[in-house]
């Protein structure tokens, strides 16, 4: 038999006590804290340099062989930002980039960057629905893409594509669309991208107040599982972030002055984006851009460019690793290979380090938080 005891003649419970708070260890490095300037907007703080390297290359679009200087690169940005403020897109406005790796997709960023608008960088190999969810989902209002992929635009899901003049007509739902192929070759109701651009004047541009904590990136990402999701990445954490990989006395990713980094990766993975590009803008470098990957051509540039900084992925290690075709080219030149977005298993270090002698080799995390650094060798140099 089973009894209860009455609630009066239960024992009293002592008043919980407070534990005591947890005594806090700071380890601090022996080098100088890193300069952190997150008040800057993305686009003054990238492009702090140019004026020092004013004549040095800055973007090399392989599939043409132009080389942009760093006064280039920073003119047709500003331009750019003129010629969307023209087409009504405004600080906070979002605006979709659905390109393969381009210098009009580095354009279209830091011009949206340069009016305080927000950039969503969609893949354009994906369905026509699941580029429309990703560009309802941002409310973007403005497409710039290429003339292969605007039929995916024409997808009912969509709005009517309709020319500059349209918009505020008789349909004010139409959806603005920027092609950068030829002029001669822009579909029906598109604008040709350079058109707007060569003639814009980039002193027109309205003054805009950017705060830290303003937007200036939506990337799509589905992590692990389940359908993309946006990140919002505003202007002070992007700058954190880049500062934490290339300034400071003892940076995670030694990229500098007179280097070329290879940037195969799509732009619109925020590995390729922030590792390569805006680092690589950030030191100095110059960003050699591949709009995909074919085997020849990547190493055909590496060699005439002079790669210094290799970003990969495992399966692009793989393929170098055990592609013959490597013996024919000059890679000499390679001293990082960075690789990022998964694992890299030191079987497959070890094999391209065998065919890559002289390169260190680090790998950064899927979202950039996280640098590994394996540079001890570098340093010991």
């Amino acid at each position: 038999m089973i009894t209860v005891a009455a609630p009066e003649a239960q024992p009293q419970v002592a008043a919980a006590v407070a534990p005591a708070a947890p005594e806090e260890t700071m380890f601090r490095s022996k080098l100088p804290d890193i300069d952190i300037p997150s008040h800057l907007p993305l686009h003054e703080y990238c492009f702090a340099r140019a004026a020092e390297v004013a004549d040095a290359p800055c973007l090399i679009a392989a599939a043409t062989g132009r080389t942009y200087t760093y006064a280039e690169t920073r003119l047709l940005c500003r331009k750019a930002a003129a010629s969307l403020h023209g087409l009504g897109v405004g600080q906070g406005d979002r605006v979709m980039i659905l390109l393969q790796n381009s210098v009009e997709f580095v354009l279209t960023f830091f011009g949206a960057s340069f009016l305080g608008a927000v950039t969503t960088a969609a893949n354009p190999f994906c369905t026509p629905l699941e580029i429309h969810k990703q560009f309802r989902a941002s409310g973007a209002k403005l497409i710039v893409t290429q003339s292969a992929y605007v039929d995916k635009l024409r997808h009912e899901a969509f709005p009517r594509i309709g020319a500059a003049s349209d918009v505020g007509g008789e349909d004010d739902n139409a959806l603005t669309v920027l092609t950068i192929d030829d002029a001669a070759d822009t579909p029906e109701g598109c604008l040709a991208f350079w058109e707007l651009v060569t003639p814009a004047d980039d002193a027109a541009l309205p003054e805009v107040s950017i705060s830290p904590d303003d937007p200036v990136a939506l990337p799509f990402s589905s992590g692990t599982t389940g359908l993309p999701k946006g990140v919002v990445l505003t202007h002070g954490g992007q700058v954190s972030n880049v500062a934490q990989q290339v300034d400071g006395a003892n940076p995670n990713l030694y990229m500098r002055e007179g280097d070329v980094a290879l940037c195969v990766l799509p732009l619109f993975h925020i590995f390729s984006l922030n590792s390569v590009l805006l680092c690589a803008l950030r030191a100095g470098a110059a960003v050699m851009l591949m709009p995909k990957f074919e085997m020849g051509a990547m190493l055909e540039g590496i060699q005439r460019w002079r790669v210094t900084v290799a970003a990969v992925v495992p399966p692009l290690v793989l393929a170098l690793a055990k592609n013959p075709a490597l013996e024919k080219y000059d890679l000499s030149s390679i001293r990082i290979v960075l690789s990022g977005a998964a694992p890299l298993g030191k079987e497959l270090v070890d094999a391209l380090r065998a065919r890559v002698p002289q390169a260190v080799f680090g790998q950064v995390s899927v979202y950039c938080l996280l640098f590994r650094s394996l540079f001890h060798r570098y340093l010991a140099k």
